[in-house]
């Protein structure tokens, strides 16, 4: 979901539209220029919301900004150039093989009236830049995107292991660079709570230099290798479509043509999946539970879907059938899927579960099991390890979602847990397809257990 939040702008500048895409854990920015014209700053291939804040408040995207080649989702830059004819700027570093205004250390673009200041800030990526939004010689924001964060800095190892030191300690002097602004200046980071940028918990998704300076933990490092000590103990894992979507950005990626989901029969889907096509079942964990095509992957349709696609469909080429319900939005469905590289998604089962069972198909159940009934030693714990670590069932074992399709697994009935259910369901799903049929999904998390039991959850100290 994206919500857009009026009220970020400093000290009488027009207003600056913070555009949160909740899945990712990321914000985009669009700033009112003046005369109708905006900026828009680190922009999805998913343009939805960037078009409902132009018409919202009357605005046309002149020109268009990226703080670094995202891995994490593709970027929408070239698709504003060639649909709107918005001049990108990004940094000469990127190489970016696509019209565009290469800025170095210092550069600047005229906005008419505002100035664009670009900043080499590498940490993150090798040609990351932040940017400064200048009235006169006077900043008054700073897009950080994947340098300073709120509470942290994003991750320094998305380029391979042989880099990750140096990119660390890149990440260290920009942030010092940083800290030079003065202690009044708004900071706009693209990446926030929820990324798997590295971004820690928290509803804060702005902040500014003076509040950063004061509570960051890494701002308040002086040392070099304890700051990269620091920040390199606090990785988790992340997709592997983070390996490839930095060279497709490089590319830039125009208008991938209209949303929608082709109607198929049930003998379409048998066919297709004779072809190696993947049924993804987005329906809510509760309808996936009582009935599903047997083999089914199930991603329940939410904020986090495209992620979780990302994760558990390696191959972004795989052709891909939808099992919705009715009032599942399908243009939410194409969408998710795009802006992390997937183009494949060949249509959806026409009438559903219903249809399938109608035409004689079998299909399966997986038992949904009240938190309280649940012996926690037979539990998966599939959060990330950092979810786990801050509490979880004692006996519970922990196995990330993005690894259960390998990982080695206890004998005897299995309980597949998360903080909700839906990331249980989906590990459940792939559980049933490596031939495991004494699985069952806990609805709810550690909280719900340890409410319904009256039991203790454990903490990682």
């Amino acid at each position: 979901m994206t919500c857009i939040d009026t009220d970020l702008a400093p000290r009488g500048l027009p207003p600056i539209l913070a555009l949160l895409d909740e899945g990712l854990g990321n914000q985009a920015y669009l700033v009112d220029l003046g005369d109708g014209w905006a900026l828009a700053l680190d922009p999805t291939l998913d343009l939805r919301s960037v078009d409902a804040a132009t018409a919202a408040h009357g605005l046309t995207v002149a020109f268009t900004a990226e703080t670094h080649l995202h891995a994490d989702f593709l970027s929408g830059a070239a698709r504003l150039a060639r649909r709107d004819g918005a001049r990108v700027i990004s940094s000469a570093d990127g190489n970016r093989r696509f019209d565009h205004v290469g800025l170095t250390d210092g550069g600047e673009v005229d906005l008419g009236g505002l100035t664009l200041r670009g900043w080499t800030t590498p940490g993150h990526t090798d040609e990351h830049m932040s940017y400064l939004l200048m009235e006169g010689d006077e900043p008054r924001a700073v897009f950080t995107g994947g340098s300073l964060i709120v509470g942290a800095a994003a991750r320094t190892d998305l380029l391979g292991a042989e880099h990750t030191d140096a990119l660390a300690r890149a990440q260290f002097r920009s942030l010092r660079r940083l800290s030079t602004l003065p202690d009044d200046l708004l900071v706009l980071p693209t990446h926030g709570a929820g990324s798997f940028c590295s971004a820690p918990p928290g509803t804060e998704r702005t902040s500014t230099i003076g509040r950063e300076k004061a509570t960051n933990p890494l701002m308040r490092l002086d040392d070099e290798d304890a700051f990269v000590e620091a920040l390199l103990s606090s990785l988790g894992t992340y997709p592997p479509y983070f390996s490839r979507l930095a060279s497709a950005n490089r590319e830039g990626l125009g208008d991938p043509g209209p949303a929608g989901l082709a109607v198929l029969n049930t003998a379409d889907v048998i066919g297709l999946r004779c072809q190696g096509a993947e049924v993804v079942d987005v329906r809510p964990t509760a309808d996936y539970s009582a009935r599903h095509l047997p083999g089914a992957l199930a991603i329940p349709l939410r904020d986090s879907f495209a992620t979780w696609l990302g994760w558990l469909v390696p191959n972004p080429g795989t052709p891909i059938v939808i099992v919705r319900n009715p009032d599942q939005d399908p243009d939410e469905i194409i969408w998710q899927a795009r802006k992390v590289g997937y183009f494949a998604t060949v249509g959806e089962l026409g009438g559903g579960v219903n249809a399938w069972v109608a035409d004689g198909e079998p299909v399966i159940g997986t038992p949904l099991v009240d938190a309280a009934t649940v012996d926690p030693t037979r539990v998966i714990d599939v959060r990330q390890r950092s979810e786990f670590a801050a509490g979880h069932l004692p006996g519970a074992v922990s196995i990330e979602l993005g690894a259960i399709g390998s990982a080695t697994l206890p004998d005897g009935p299995l309980v597949t847990m998360c903080g909700h259910g839906e990331r249980a369901a989906s590990a459940a799903s792939v559980l049933e397809r490596r031939g495991r049929s004494d699985v069952r999904v806990m609805s709810g998390g550690p909280g719900d257990w340890a409410r319904l039991s009256g039991a203790t959850i454990e903490i990682n100290r």
